[in-house]
């Protein structure tokens, strides 16, 4: 039928509340990001922050800055309080360490499920499944205009399509989960954003899920999203030069020396830069919050024996140690993360450390050409 035919043929009601929407049980209004942008503005000092830190972590991306990149934090937020509380002490730590470390926060908002749970920060501020979505998309953008505040640049997970909208102005660095890695959408996503991406090998372990995404994302798209004003349009994105691969482990551990020659290998194969950021926790860990200590060692003496291609370590950490149930009408107990468990905060400080030798050691190796 033409526009014409359309246009001439007489309207009718119909009725389509038989074949349309019929497992929706509410729809409420969402915020827009241009409104949350005027009400949580970005100073002029959180904006060159995130301008400076996204260059020096592609600087470190295209080998133009042999520092470490090292995201470390919470495996998610729930707490305001005690996520700037983290904050601090982890400034002073990046401080301390900045000639040798480029560290971001990870700041992590949504959490996907392997069946159902708590979603995060942003679905369910409150934590009571009363999905106070907008006032979470409000608190996760003050969170991180506090954090760079505090002159510490922070790194999140992409995985709602639409929430970027709301926060990547902020955002130095993203990582695409190893469940959407595969996802065309998430790699659209990521060809548009403004800041470098990591793309976590797949559940399984295959790094080639990662490597194809790299190429995905490099390449430019079309697709359809949500403009700042709330409208719908079509998104044309010019392709993400920064995106790596992490090695994140799968059926078994992937960060042994053998396994970063056999990724850098499928990189080079697929013409990609030879490098890999390694995710001490997950299957790396055996998902046993404590062994990311020995990882990030193994990983360390890797560095320091000259690997360059190690360009990056994630950990997860928080004020302290383990994790703990969502109990209604149960007291959380404070720095305790409530997703997957994670080493503290005393003992994350000797493991920058330990990476931060090893920096320094694999700059002198190299400097000898030893």
């Amino acid at each position: 039928m033409t526009h014409a035919q359309r246009t001439s043929t007489p309207l009718s009601t119909q009725d389509t509340t038989r074949i349309d929407d019929l497992r929706i049980g509410a729809v409420r209004p969402l915020i827009t990001p241009a409104l949350l942008q005027e009400w949580l503005p970005t100073p002029p000092e959180a904006r060159a922050l995130v301008e400076s830190s996204r260059s020096a972590l592609s600087h470190v991306l295209h080998g133009q800055d042999d520092r470490l990149i090292v995201v470390v934090g919470p495996c998610s937020i729930h707490d305001h309080a005690q996520a700037m509380d983290y904050a601090q002490r982890l400034k002073t730590q990046a401080d301390a360490l900045a000639g040798d470390l480029l560290v971001v926060m990870r700041v992590y908002f949504e959490k996907p499920r392997t069946t159902v749970g708590w979603k995060g920060y942003i679905n369910d501020p409150h934590l009571d499944g009363t999905f106070a979505i907008n006032e979470g998309l409000e608190l996760a953008r003050q969170l991180l205009l506090d954090v760079l505040a505090l002159g510490l640049p922070v790194g999140t997970e992409f995985l709602d399509l639409l929430s970027p909208q709301f926060i990547s102005d902020l955002v130095s660095w993203g990582a695409i989960g190893a469940r959407t890695t595969e996802s065309q959408s998430h790699r659209q996503l990521a060809s548009g954003l403004s800041c470098p991406v990591g793309f976590k090998n797949g559940t399984d372990g295959g790094v080639k899920v990662a490597t194809d995404a790299i190429q995905a994302a490099q390449a430019a798209h079309a697709f359809m999203g949500m403009t700042k004003m709330g409208q719908a349009a079509i998104f044309e994105t010019r392709g993400n030069r920064d995106c790596h691969v992490i090695l994140r482990g799968g059926k078994a551990p992937n960060y042994s020396a053998a396994d970063v020659d056999a990724a850098c290998q499928l990189l080079k194969t697929s013409g990609l830069r030879e490098q890999v950021m390694v995710d001490v926790s997950h299957a790396n860990s055996s998902k046993q919050y404590r062994k990311q200590i020995g990882v990030a060692a193994d990983v360390a003496q890797q560095i320091a024996a000259g690997d360059a291609r190690i360009t990056g370590l994630m950990i997860e950490s928080h004020l302290n140690e383990g994790r703990q149930d969502i109990v209604p009408g149960q007291p959380l107990q404070a720095g305790v993360s409530v997703t997957d468990a994670c080493i503290s905060f005393e003992q994350t400080v000797p493991v920058l450390e330990e990476l931060a030798a090893a920096v320094r050691a694999r700059r002198m190796r190299l400097k000898s050409g030893n």
